[in-house]
């Protein structure tokens, strides 16, 4: 019900231009610091990880490709929303809870300000929007990340590892993770303002809503990454 009333109101948010740029700025600009730190580590680890699968199988200058494409169809996307989850999701819940226990939302209503409009709206559509552009730079950082390790682990050269990443890159691949951001980017918004419109019980009921838009948003990534997984590559390509 609180999804079909934020779709309906979508005409209007040309009206709420403001708050949405505002709550881009804090989900991708707030978030990044900490999406590249993991980002950094995603992809170190991955390409240890490959070396250790592919050595005695396959030559080690696979490894840029394998990187690659973890990184943009599952790593990725992922890990930042997971990341994104924890960050944003939380954030939105206990904004909005609180402003629910101190009966903010109600002074909305009788206003005549439709509060699903003015603060879930701008919310959703910023953590849709953004997701999929932080997970470019989470997608970028980690295949930088695995170079280095390769670099310094393996001592392969730039042209080795990057070659092997140009070779096999697909568009496909990217256009994939950067959908699976965006419905995870969404599903972190819808989470966190739902259980922080629903919140009541004073402080502890804003924690139990904070831990449930948490939790819940973070299963349903999991989810849906295989869900979408199978549409995108057993349907769409």
């Amino acid at each position: 019900m609180l999804l079909g009333q934020m779709l309906a109101g979508l005409p209007t948010c040309g009206r709420y231009a403001g708050e949405i740029v505002k709550q881009m700025s804090a989900v991708g600009v707030g978030s990044l610091p900490l999406v590249i730190l993991v980002a950094i580590f995603t992809g170190a680890v991955t390409a240890v990880q490959s070396a250790y699968q592919l050595e005695g199988m396959v030559p080690l200058r696979y490894i840029g490709a394998v990187v690659q494409k973890s990184v943009l169809i599952e790593l990725g996307p992922v890990l930042t929303a997971l990341v994104c989850g924890g960050r944003v999701g939380a954030s939105i819940a206990a904004e909005l809870g609180t402003m629910r226990v101190t009966e903010q939302i109600d002074a909305l209503e009788t206003m005549a300000i439709p509060p699903v409009r003015y603060l879930i709206l701008p919310r959703v559509l910023a953590t849709t929007i953004m997701l999929p552009v932080i997970t470019v730079f989470a997608d970028f950082v980690a295949v930088a990340g695995g170079f280095v390790v390769t670099s310094m682990v393996f001592d392969q050269s730039w042209h080795t590892y990057f070659e092997a990443v140009r070779n096999t890159f697909e568009a496909k691949d990217l256009f994939s993770g950067l959908t699976k951001a965006a419905v995870f980017g969404a599903v972190i918004g819808l989470m966190g303002s739902f259980y922080g419109f629903r919140t009541e019980g004073g402080a502890e009921g804003v924690g139990k809503a904070t831990t449930q838009a948490v939790v819940s948003s973070c299963v349903l990534v999991l989810v849906l990454d295989y869900v979408l997984a199978n549409l995108l590559f057993r349907v769409a390509f």
